[in-house]
């Protein structure tokens, strides 16, 4: 059923089932090491009186949704009809010692921030590992089974519970999975596949809103060819930021990677898939010699790729202003996982090692405003909700953005959102809940040496524009479940990340 391992779903057995079976066959080699111990020398690790040992352990726990089940991502609704590849939680844990990390992405275009905290809750009963020292973000893939309600797709229930666990389960592991490792980062760049799609259009080149109004000063993804387009609106990140772990003898662990780039698509009707994410994590193990595979392979412990969305609310893979190929299903997908493997291996071959970083993580509670409409316009809404004739479905774009109208006059007029800051060695991760705007990203890089941004971590809270893009419009703005948060959140925002950062610069840099 796999488009990529050829394994039925339901023959292929869960990682964490593996891992304890890992753990009796560890016992019993040790077992058997011990007896023959009194007449045959064994090399062990080394490990310098005193000094702490840097620990580094992977898995990834399948979280692949049934058939049948909602595909978020678009206006309308569509079920899963096939599962091409499968959707995964692939989890790295650190441990310098003192302070132990996780680090979750999982295949999924949004995830709320209940699910995420239940499976961290069940983590934090189970190991003592507080919430603030796991990170947990999604994907954005377009074509994977819906984990929170956004557009016209709503979650099953017992599907998110069912991701809660596995996801915890992977954090368990992957703590189990803990050995002496090494560890090294780098930056590799890919400036082919980046583009910014919100565009300044001539005179006649942006139509009304869904509701009506005449203010937007830019458009988004305006098609590729549009002659009334002029320039775009704002720039890009080519930079793909990783880190590496491999045994002391030299085996990949794993390698945890971060690129601005919303998602390619490409996928066929109904497929599951996690789209050029899981790619390129089955394509960087052939390329450092781990082997390609789902984290499945036949080693004892499997090595695991995994790659986080950046700042990547205005940036997709459609290249407007010039010729881009066009590719049968997939083949955009493999194109630019390929080329993501390629630049990231590039870079890795020159990598300096280390035995040992300091690891640190804080995390910090703000409250935002909502942006709700007022009484006359959400009366006006529900009026155009009742115009479809497929209700409760909306037909119309008019009509979907009525009912987010209505959805959005239940929310709270404050929310308060979750930040984090996750410090590896001289790297630092900067978990923020939504779809945040490149200019964001460039901007904490530029004042924050190693900082990296992964968007949609440890909640959900739509798109992130700067001010500056709030004036301009465009569907990023529109106010929907998707964009709600007051004009100045991402002002606010990193004014918190600038100072959990600075708090977190005295903890240490690389070994």
């Amino acid at each position: 059923m796999s488009g990529f391992s050829g394994t039925p779903l339901t023959t292929r057995m869960s990682h964490c089932r593996r891992a304890r079976f890992r753990v009796l066959i560890g016992w019993m080699k040790n077992f058997a090491t011990l007896l023959l111990a009194a007449c045959l020398p064994v090399t062990l690790f080394a490990v310098e009186p005193g000094k702490p040992v840097f620990r580094a352990g992977a898995v990834t726990s399948d979280v692949t949704a049934p058939l049948g089940t909602s595909i978020n991502g678009g206006f309308q609704d569509r079920g899963a009809t096939f599962i091409h590849d499968p959707q995964l939680a692939r989890c790295l844990a650190l441990d310098d010692g003192k302070t132990q990390v996780v680090l979750v992405v999982v295949d999924s275009c949004v995830i709320g921030r209940d699910l995420f905290d239940e499976a961290a809750a069940m983590v934090e009963k189970a190991t003592g590992l507080p919430r603030s020292q796991m990170l947990m973000s999604a994907t954005h893939a377009h074509s994977c089974g819906t984990m929170e309600a956004v557009g016209q797709s709503d979650p099953d229930p017992l599907y998110q519970r069912f991701v809660a666990r596995r996801i915890a389960d992977g954090v368990r592991c992957a703590l189990q999975n803990l050995e002496p490792a090494r560890i090294a980062t780098g930056v590799a760049r890919v400036p082919q596949h980046v583009f910014n799609r919100r565009f300044e259009m001539k005179e006649g080149g942006i139509p009304p809103t869904p509701l009506g109004l005449t203010t937007d000063r830019v458009r988004t993804n305006p098609g590729i060819g549009n002659p009334l387009v002029v320039k775009p609106a704002g720039p890009t990140d080519p930079e793909v930021p990783f880190l590496s772990v491999r045994s002391v003898e030299g085996r990949p662990i794993a390698l945890y990677a971060n690129y601005a780039l919303h998602y390619v698509g490409g996928t066929g009707p109904g497929h599951i898939s996690a789209d050029y994410f899981g790619a390129f994590a089955r394509f960087i193990g052939g390329r450092l010699g781990a082997g390609e595979g789902n984290g499945d392979g036949d080693g004892e412990r499997p090595f695991v790729g995994m790659i986080s969305n950046g700042a990547s609310g205005d940036i997709n893979n459609s290249d407007v202003l010039g010729k881009q190929e066009k590719q049968p299903p997939y083949g955009q997908i493999r194109l630019v996982a390929g080329d993501v493997a390629d630049a990231v291996a590039e870079v890795h071959a020159g990598l300096a090692w280390h035995d040992h970083v300091s690891l640190a993580a804080v995390q910090r509670e703000i409250t935002l405003g909502v942006r709700k409409a007022g009484a006359d316009e959400v009366e006006k809404a529900r009026a155009v909700m009742n115009g479809s004739k497929l209700l409760p479905r909306m037909e119309t774009m008019e009509q979907v953005y009525a009912r987010e109208t209505v959805l959005l006059d239940s929310f709270p007029a404050e929310v308060s959102v979750p930040l984090q800051v996750v410090k590896i060695g001289g790297m630092l991760l900067a978990a923020m809940p939504g779809e945040v705007f490149v200019e964001i990203g460039l901007d904490l890089k530029a004042r924050h040496p190693g900082a990296t941004v992964v968007s949609l971590a440890n909640a959900y809270h739509g798109y992130l524009p700067t001010p500056e893009h709030h004036a301009l419009g465009g569907y990023e703005t529109w106010r929907a479940r998707s964009s709600y948060l007051e004009v100045d959140a991402s002002t606010k925002m990193v004014k918190a990340l600038d100072e959990m950062m600075e708090n977190l610069a005295d903890t240490g840099a690389a070994d």
